[in-house]
């Protein structure tokens, strides 16, 4: 959610016929619903996404029109790319929206779903893109299984062309969490293979959100995956958390340890690995890691704070009556008490940071968590915070 910041980038019908593709079949050369705009073309929208200096990218979770979200609340003149969460996969390949009344049905600013408003919001912003993230983490069995076989790979590959053309979307993006063998990874790569044959890449965008751990990106040949890639979606945080010994910063830019993973340690590896920078979106995330009787990183803790991942979202953080911090040496955020113990987070200054090591280092922009965790004061927003670091001089 964000609000008063001045756009910079240059710059309705009902979602009923949006079909929930099951099973793969020939997808239509234009949809119901795209035709229903006066649009730009796809290829035109992906052809000068081509020529944006850097991404801001965010995901936007269906679920967020239950408690009163909908996307025309973000602004989009800090926003370039939507990722729209999550589609779900069936063991046979076919790819459905997750949410029939969140997607389809709900009133959302002044349309029929939240995926109607976005469809909506990208006639008023031609330099829009909305992309399907499918998959999540309750997809990862069934990713396992189609990426397995040749005809389930080409049957989800059929299915999400025909869902993005019957919603008119920019393409998809895949969130496999995780190939967690060397056999899955080449099933991964094999997956990319089959969706490029039915997603062009000078029409449709593809993409992929990995996370920063390197014992999962080693099962993958990156380079290869990046080759079908327009970019990865790199997960630069939950590097601490719940699973771990002792707290520590989970979105941190740099190790404290050399034995610790961080946001630089991973750019690192995907760059050596020969994903080219301007591939590398690096994530921001919109919660922050919660550990409870500990008061700084480091440190043994009992349990955490928050949801029942231990996490706040950025919009309750910091805790009410404590002191945002920011170390400066990991350049992440951190607050202790209120009580979710020590939480560790990014605010504006880190995110400015990060984005700036961004145009060091060549990588293609930002995305973040998830949009409607966010605040509303764009002195506060880190969305905002990045896109005007990364379109700074």
């Amino acid at each position: 959610m964000i609000v008063s910041a001045s756009p910079c980038f240059e710059g309705s019908p009902s979602v009923s016929t949006i079909i929930s593709c099951s099973s793969p079949k020939s997808p239509p050369e234009e949809s119901t619903l795209a035709m229903s705009f006066p649009s730009v073309s796809r290829k035109s929208r992906i052809t000068s996404a081509a020529n944006v200096l850097y991404n801001n990218a965010v995901y936007w979770p269906n679920h967020s029109v239950y408690r009163g979200d909908t996307p025309a609340s973000l602004n989009y003149g800090c926003i370039n790319r939507v990722y729209y969460a999550f589609a779900n996969i069936m063991p046979d390949g076919g790819v459905f929206l997750s949410d029939e009344w969140a997607d389809a049905t709900a009133s959302c600013d002044g349309v029929q779903g939240a995926l109607g408003s976005l469809m909506h919001l990208k006639q008023k912003y031609p330099h829009l893109q909305v992309v399907l993230s499918i998959g999540g983490g309750a997809s990862s069995e069934t990713f396992t299984l189609v990426a397995s076989s040749a005809i389930l790979r080409d049957n989800f590959a059929q299915s999400a062309r025909g869902l993005v053309e019957a919603s008119g979307l920019d393409g998809i993006d895949i969130v496999w969490d995780y190939p967690c063998s060397p056999q899955q990874g080449s099933d991964f790569v094999s997956l990319l293979a089959a969706i490029r044959i039915h997603l062009p890449e000078d029409r449709y965008l593809l993409t992929a959100a990995l996370p920063g751990a390197k014992p999962i990106l080693q099962n993958i040949n990156l380079r290869q995956a990046a080759e079908y890639l327009d970019s990865i979606n790199l997960m630069a945080y939950d590097y601490f958390g719940p699973w771990s010994h002792r707290s520590g910063h989970h979105c941190q830019l740099y190790a404290m340890n050399k034995d610790e993973a961080s946001g630089a340690s991973s750019v690192q590896y995907l760059m050596a690995s020969g994903v080219p920078g301007k591939k590398i979106l690096f994530g921001i995330p919109l919660f922050g890691r919660s550990f409870l009787h500990a008061s700084g990183s480091g440190h043994k803790f009992q349990g955490a704070g928050g949801g029942d991942d231990g996490s706040f979202e950025y919009c309750q953080l910091p805790r009410r009556g404590t002191k945002e911090q920011v170390d400066k040496r990991a350049v992440a955020a951190q607050c202790v008490g209120g009580d979710g113990g020590f939480v560790t987070y990014d605010n504006p200054d880190t995110v400015k940071a990060k984005a700036t090591f961004c145009k060091q280092k060549g990588l293609g922009g930002l995305f973040y968590s998830s949009a409607p965790s966010d605040v509303k004061d764009s002195k506060r927003s880190l969305i905002t915070a990045g896109f005007r670091t990364l379109h700074s001089s």
